[in-house]
């Protein structure tokens, strides 16, 4: 778990409070006492353990249930996301932000190993949605990202249980009116573990999200836009 040290260093380094909420979604191996073991080490770490449906979407769901903080990002413990660009969405949140949505693929940004395969197809869904909802924005699909609290009240009803939350909470977050920037990232592939992302599986489903967020931006007449205080 050098990712849960790595980050929290980094945060207390520039004297950020923090907690990090560690989801165990169903592991059949030893994540469960080797998170018990880094809290007692960093009290900061709150390893939880999902014991309801599981699926990627549902553990987040999951975490921000269980965070206390007014600032939620979502981040991979597998090392693939650099920790040194949380404390950049911190800052870029600290200028007033709804939500920081971070991109490997603008100047400045960058991806190591990654498969090319899956590359393309990464880059013709992000294309799709970029047209389709006319923002530009051109990495969506990108779970690495920062919000604020209230925006991940005002995206309510959150429907993704799997990898398509990655696609459902950035669009919402667009299409109900709340503010966010953009600022590139570094990404890499992952150094151990499998990918649970099967792509076949999931088309269907990031399919639906952005279909249902089409038709709530143009057919809602504004019911779920961020209510704006006088």
């Amino acid at each position: 778990m050098s990712t849960v040290e790595q980050l929290h260093q980094e945060l207390a380094g520039h004297n950020i409070p923090h907690e990090i909420v560690i989801v165990d979604d169903g592991s059949t191996d030893a994540t469960w006492p080797l998170l018990q073991e880094i809290a007692r080490r960093l009290p900061v770490c709150r390893p939880i353990q999902n014991m309801g449906a599981h699926g990627f979407g549902c553990a987040i769901r999951l975490g921000f249930a269980t965070s206390t903080g007014d600032a939620l990002v979502v981040m991979m413990a597998d090392a693939s996301d650099d920790c040194r660009d949380v404390v950049r969405y911190w800052d870029k949140l600290n200028e007033g932000w709804d939500a920081i949505f971070g991109s490997r693929f603008i100047r400045g940004g960058s991806v190591k190993d990654y498969p090319f395969h899956k590359l393309v197809l990464n880059r013709i869904a992000n294309q799709c949605l970029r047209l389709l909802f006319a923002v530009p924005l051109n990495d969506f699909t990108n779970a690495f990202k920062a919000y604020r609290r209230t925006v991940i009240e005002g995206c309510e009803p959150i429907l993704s249980h799997h990898f398509n939350l990655t696609v459902e909470l950035p669009l919402k977050t667009i299409v109900r009116g709340y503010s966010w920037s953009v600022i590139p990232i570094t990404w890499r592939n992952r150094r151990t573990g499998v990918s649970k992302l099967k792509i076949r599986e999931m088309g269907s489903r990031y399919l639906f999200i952005a279909l249902y967020c089409w038709l709530e931006k143009h057919l809602s007449r504004g019911d779920y836009m961020r209510q704006r205080k006088p």
